[in-house]
């Protein structure tokens, strides 16, 4: 598997080869250093440990321990498993390994949207909204009275929505610039702009 850290920068629209507008999301692929290798013989699995964003304050002794000497400490680690690419400790890898890569996977923390209501959240169709009707964005009844006199689990009710950990699949790759470390990949990505998210080579196709 082949993937990296990189920064939402925001969408826009491209033609492609054959001509047809396409949006695309644009993300620029940070500079991703090895940190260390984890082997099969030694911890019992095969992959590479990469860290991005330089730790603006000093990192703690036990925090700057697990880092080489020639490496500074990193705000952000993410291990990739069984990772295709031979690489070496100290490398910086950059957009340039997903050359010929023609579809992405991207993994990232979707936007909160705060509180919100069964309307929003779960799509329910609420009551009429006729005049009169007491029952407009309700979620309706939850546990009843005398039985089963409780609300069972996983109930669709009112509560935070978003924030939280999504992997969009299979997005096609439209143009790979690894001289600015820029990617566009057709269609949305979740996250915030400047967001950080993971790029990796698609798993299904």
């Amino acid at each position: 598997m082949l993937g990296l850290m990189a920064k939402k920068l925001g969408m826009t629209q491209v033609f492609d080869e054959t001509g047809n507008l396409v949006p695309v999301t644009v993300v620029r692929i940070e500079p991703n250093f090895v940190i260390a290798q984890r082997t099969e013989e030694k911890d019992g699995y095969n992959a590479v440990l990469l860290g991005v964003d330089e730790v603006k304050k000093g990192a703690s002794k036990p925090y700057a321990g697990q880092f080489p000497e020639n490496i500074t400490p990193k705000k952000t680690l993410r291990e990739f498993r069984d990772f295709e690419k031979e690489v070496t400790q100290g490398e910086s890898l950059g957009a340039e390994i997903f050359e010929g890569v023609r579809y992405v996977d991207v993994i990232g923390v979707s936007k909160g949207k705060g509180f919100q209501g069964v309307v929003r959240r779960w799509g329910f169709g609420g009551g009429r909204k006729t005049h009169g009707s007491k029952f407009h964005r309700e979620p309706g009844s939850t546990g009843q009275n005398t039985y089963p006199h409780r609300t069972f689990k996983n109930r669709k009710l009112p509560g935070r929505m978003g924030r939280e950990r999504v992997t969009t699949l299979s997005l096609r790759v439209i143009k790979v610039d690894a001289e600015k470390q820029l990617m566009l990949i057709q269609g949305a990505v979740p996250g915030v702009n400047k967001g950080l998210v993971v790029v990796r080579a698609a798993v299904k196709k």
